[in-house]
């Protein structure tokens, strides 16, 4: 019986088809890709998948993104494949390139969420100190989220990495390549700005009621 389920998972024709896979030359692979060829789709992401997963893994530090990414861009290769030319460059080197594109757009993606986060974390946060009405904190909340959409890019990501990813400054240095004073500063000057402008708009509304 065991023999018959290792048939029923592995049909006779899937083990030549995978060594033909194997057994392709990246210059052929790279033309079978371009001509529309899905096994030479196969190929590529058996032969590149894993390069793809350990430069999104890397720059994103989450494995579960990291996979989306991959599929992701092998996607965007296969839909895009049309725009290859084997005589310009490598597969490898195209992989690489659509990658760096892709988790681009995830780390844009994480800010924009972050964003949002933020600004609820930094409400929060004050509104512990003082009582304001559910729907003055909800004015609040949509200030705070205009005011960091506003923030230089630096201490937008900074405060962006510490609220929604719960990252401390000498993670975030490591992550954006900053140093730890830089870091700091940005998450310092970024706070500052938004506390001074709750209170700013808060001092213009007066009291409710």
């Amino acid at each position: 019986m065991t023999a018959q389920q290792s048939t029923e998972r592995t049909p006779d024709s899937a083990v030549p088809r995978a060594a033909a896979r194997e057994s392709l030359t990246d210059e052929e692979l790279a033309t079978g890709f371009a001509d529309g060829d899905e096994e030479c789709l196969a190929a590529a992401y058996q032969r590149w998948g894993g390069l793809v997963h350990s430069l999104a893994r890397r720059s994103l530090g989450d494995a579960a993104e990291a996979e989306d990414v991959t599929q992701l861009v092998f996607l965007a290769a296969w839909r895009g494949r049309a725009g290859f030319s084997p005589e310009r460059g490598a597969v490898a080197a195209w992989l690489v390139g659509i990658t760096r594109r892709k988790i681009a757009d995830a780390l844009t993606a994480r800010t924009r969420r972050a964003e949002l986060v933020a600004a609820a974390g930094a409400v929060m946060s004050m509104a512990a100190h003082d009582s304001a009405s559910p729907a003055d904190r909800v004015l609040d909340r949509v200030l705070v989220r205009h005011e960091l959409a506003r923030l230089p890019a630096p201490q937008r990501r900074a405060l962006s990495l510490a609220f929604y990813d719960d990252l401390t400054h000498t993670q975030i240095a490591q992550l954006t390549g900053w140093p730890l004073g830089t870091v700091k500063s940005h998450a310092r000057r970024g706070l500052h700005r938004l506390g001074r402008r709750l209170r700013e708009e808060s001092a213009v509304a007066g009291p409710s009621g």
